[in-house]
């Protein structure tokens, strides 16, 4: 269907890694659903958490795969094709260690940037050319590692800074759902972080 559009929220399932910096992409989707009145609804076929929608002639579908990170490319890739979603209209949102926190960068295509989620979606999409949201999550100081960063949940002090990331991020997707991708990157692409 040409004017459906497939959003993909990355994360990994079960309540110890909900609200973690990882899970990002889930939070963003839930707060899309919640703008457009969403209900979200578990798919064991697609392995997946799915809220969907009709937005005048545009189908919304949003996903957040319940298999883990380096599994997501399966749900993606499956329920593309079910709904025969071309790969210009797949939106992956992404956690992203290399951006600072309250930094979000939309992109037409790209590499995996070392995310497995990402890399999971590229061999099972068999393509690199697929739009993605990168949200920066921050890097962990010197004493701390990556694995451990990305899997803990954001501080007290991050809180009114993550949640303003993902109204903006939110709205970024709406954009790119209603106009179109580069309108979305000129308008809403940058460091939202407080500035020092």
């Amino acid at each position: 269907m040409e004017k459906s559009f497939l959003i993909v929220g990355l994360g990994n399932p079960g309540k110890e890694y909900a609200n973690t910096r990882h899970n990002i992409g889930f939070m963003i989707l839930e707060q899309l659903a919640k703008h457009f009145r969403f209900e979200w609804q578990e798919n064991k076929k697609f392995s997946t958490h799915l809220a969907k929608g009709d937005l005048g002639e545009k189908n919304i579908l949003l996903t957040k795969p319940q298999s883990y990170m380096n599994l997501s490319g399966k749900t993606v890739a499956t329920l593309a094709g079910y709904h025969k979603i071309h790969s210009e209209r797949i939106m992956v949102v992404v956690d992203d260690l290399d951006l600072p926190l309250g930094s979000i960068r939309m992109r037409p295509n790209g590499g995996n940037g070392g995310h497995r989620g990402l890399k999971s979606i590229i061999e099972d999409l068999g393509t690199k050319s697929f739009p993605r949201l990168r949200v920066g999550i921050g890097r962990p100081d010197l004493k701390q590692k990556v694995s451990g960063f990305v899997l803990s949940k954001f501080k007290q002090d991050e809180i009114d800074q993550v949640e303003k990331m993902i109204m903006i991020a939110s709205k970024q997707l709406i954009c790119w759902i209603n106009q179109n991708i580069q309108t979305a990157m000129n308008n809403y692409n940058g460091d939202y972080s407080p500035k020092k």
